[in-house]
């Protein structure tokens, strides 16, 4: 069996195919795994290091707005991606793939398509509530799409092979809250709200939670993760406290997840998947940024389901929004509650589900 991966740029869009092929390399140990990407994304690190190969294709994202630059420079994306196309192709006849998996992003655009063109079989798998670009133009050729949200279906023309499988996510192991808080240094049984923005921190984030710090602390344990851009501004204006565990990254997310009774994060999908996964009640602040606004989807689809509450990026730092999320987080039953509702929206499987829809389509050449 053969399976080439098409997906990366960034860890939301590489991480799920990682997964789903460490499931097939499980379930099928003679499969022929490789992946597609940039030399500029996440995926020139992460797929070598997960052993892997990885082929090279020149393919950029297209710049947002309609100014003179950004036209200018589409210009350049198209021509790079009419390169792109022709290397896919080339690549698919060398490799002879059963099936191509495509993750989203323009990383997976030029082999997708060119799978396509060429009668392969594809699966695409979206992770975000609102489907980026390349899914919602390649899904209506795919042989199958999977999506991680029901929200996300509207979006997609082929109703028939349309499918909700959930976005594979790392698995941790969950250990009792007082164990994971004692590996933080935090001994004393108080709810405890775990914060971070990703590798890298969430400025605003950051800003809000030190705002609120002295409030958080008298009666709740913080873990904190500031990302690596923003840990010595923060530390610098922080009072050791028994009560807070503060740190550039966190290693150990698995006894983090555990310790928290509360989780302050963006919305990205691969954050969603670990908190319903985990059943964790959460405070989601979509980053106002993100392509096509996805995280807001995300968190709103969290909502509507009762797992979550959103705040806006710039209300954060208000006291009314800190004043919410501290009612919260001392509020066992309703956070009960929330923590229920997070685990009806999970799908913990997903990573060997699809895998054995990849497995099922190579089965059916």
């Amino acid at each position: 069996m053969k399976v080439l991966f098409a997906g990366g740029g960034t860890g939301g869009h590489l991480y799920p195919a990682i997964a789903m092929a460490g499931e097939l390399r499980r379930l099928v140990p003679n499969s022929a795994l490789a992946f597609a990407g940039t030399s500029r994304g996440i995926e020139a690190t992460e797929v070598p290091r997960a052993g892997y190969p990885l082929h090279l294709l020149p393919v950029r994202g297209l710049k947002r707005g309609l100014s003179v630059a950004a036209l200018q420079d589409n210009l350049g994306v198209l021509a790079d991606f009419g390169k792109a196309l022709g290397r896919a192709v080339s690549l698919i006849v060398r490799e002879a793939p059963d099936v191509v998996v495509g993750t989203g992003g323009f990383v997976s655009a030029p082999l997708l398509f060119a799978a396509q063109l060429m009668g392969k079989k594809t699966l695409i798998q979206e992770q975000n509530a609102f489907p980026g670009l390349t899914t919602k133009l390649l899904a209506r050729r795919a042989t199958e799409v999977h999506l991680s949200f029901e929200e996300a279906r509207r979006f997609i023309g082929n109703r028939k092979r349309v499918f909700v499988s959930g976005n594979p996510a790392r698995s941790f192991m969950v250990l009792e809250p007082a164990l994971a808080r004692e590996r933080f240094g935090l001994h004393e049984e108080r709810p405890t709200l775990l914060v971070f923005g990703g590798s890298l921190g969430a400025r605003s984030i950051n800003s809000a939670v030190l705002q609120q710090l002295s409030a958080i602390t008298r009666s709740a344990n913080l873990i904190w993760q500031t990302g690596a851009r923003d840990y010595e501004r923060i530390k610098a204006q922080v009072t050791p406290s028994p009560h807070l565990w503060l740190g550039p990254y966190i290693e150990d997310m698995g006894a983090a997840y555990s310790a928290s009774d509360l989780v302050l994060c963006r919305a990205g999908a691969s954050s969603i998947a670990e908190l319903t996964n985990l059943a964790k009640p959460s405070v989601l602040v979509p980053y106002p940024y993100a392509t096509g606004d996805h995280q807001r989807h995300n968190a709103q689809a969290l909502v509507a389901g009762g797992a979550a509450m959103l705040v806006e990026d710039e209300a954060l730092g208000q006291s009314a929004s800190g004043e919410s999320i501290l009612e919260l987080l001392q509020d066992r039953h309703r956070l009960t509650l929330m923590g229920q509702a997070a685990l009806k929206l999970a799908y913990p499987d997903a990573a060997r589900q699809l895998a054995q829809r990849i497995i099922n389509l190579v089965k059916n050449i």
